[in-house]
């Protein structure tokens, strides 16, 4: 169903389908439906978030006033966001792949038509609100604090929760893997009291291919940040992470060097969050 579902709102993308209201509405419908099977019986409850407010893909659809790109660079984000979803809300199949002494876990699965994906499970001592700040708000920020990541622009903007960026990684310890740039959609979205950041790869006229790097792609991938039920100040922190580096590597590095790089992540954004809170808390003279 829900392939089905991405290709009937995949046409709303083209203008002289945009223009057809049933489309518009039978592509919301689908949506909301498919976001129902998902959820499912159990304790999903950050699906459901998700699922009250799909009412809004509708009404960001029928807004007026975006050209036909900025249309599609709306609709990959949508995508993004739907189809990680889908893929964190099947609880079965995951195989762990390394699990750090303080407990963080990277779990995989294999997927058909997008390969093996990773998937981060942490508990952050932080609230979701604070992690959305950093991740989000300050996201041109993040290669000051993770070594992994060489630099993050923001290419252009649209509306309130999408954008372009570019973003070029570190190569690792001992060059293993060179360093890789991406052009990516993303998804900003806030639900009730769960944070989500989805992307997938894109094309941008102001990021071509740079010489001397190779363009990697990526998605869906998506952070869902969501209050710990014990204490409402605490993260349940889950990145889902896809990725094809491209070149000649071998899969068993490739799948060694990403569940690390996600373990490596938890531990830097723990210091940067202890690091901003002990800023918050020095005196000004």
């Amino acid at each position: 169903m829900l392939p089905a579902t991405f290709k009937l709102c995949a046409g709303i993308s083209y203008r002289h389908m945009r223009n057809m209201t049933g489309l518009r509405k039978n592509a919301m419908v689908a949506i909301h439906h498919e976001l129902n099977r998902l959820a499912g019986p159990g304790p999903s409850n950050w699906i459901s978030q998700v699922r009250r407010r799909s009412s809004l893909l509708s009404s960001r659809i029928e807004e007026e006033g975006y050209s036909e790109e900025e249309m599609t660079y709306l609709k990959q984000g949508e995508d993004a966001l739907q189809k990680a979803i889908s893929i964190l809300s099947e609880q079965d199949g995951w195989t762990t792949e390394t699990v750090a002494a303080n407990g963080d876990k990277v779990l995989s699965k294999v997927l058909p038509d997008i390969g093996k994906v990773f998937k981060l499970e942490v508990m952050l001592e932080q609230h979701p609100d604070n992690l959305y700040k950093e991740l989000v708000g300050n996201m041109e920020q993040m290669g000051e604090w993770n070594p992994n990541v060489k630099e993050v622009k923001i290419l252009q903007k649209i509306g309130q929760d999408t954008m372009i960026t570019h973003e070029v990684s570190a190569e690792t310890p001992g060059n293993v893997v060179g360093p890789r740039d991406f052009v990516s959609v993303r998804c900003a979205k806030r639900r009730g009291s769960t944070c989500f950041l989805a992307g997938m790869s894109t094309q941008h006229p102001k990021m071509p291919e740079q010489r001397g790097v190779v363009r990697a792609e990526n998605g869906p991938t998506c952070i869902v940040m969501k209050p710990c039920a014990e204490d409402p100040n605490k993260t349940k922190f889950t990145w889902l992470l896809s990725i094809d580096l491209k070149g000649w590597i071998p899969k068993t590095i490739i799948n060694k060097v990403l569940a690390q790089t996600q373990v490596d992540f938890a531990s830097h954004l723990r210091q940067r969050m202890a690091n901003n809170v002990s800023l918050e808390m020095t005196p000004a003279w």
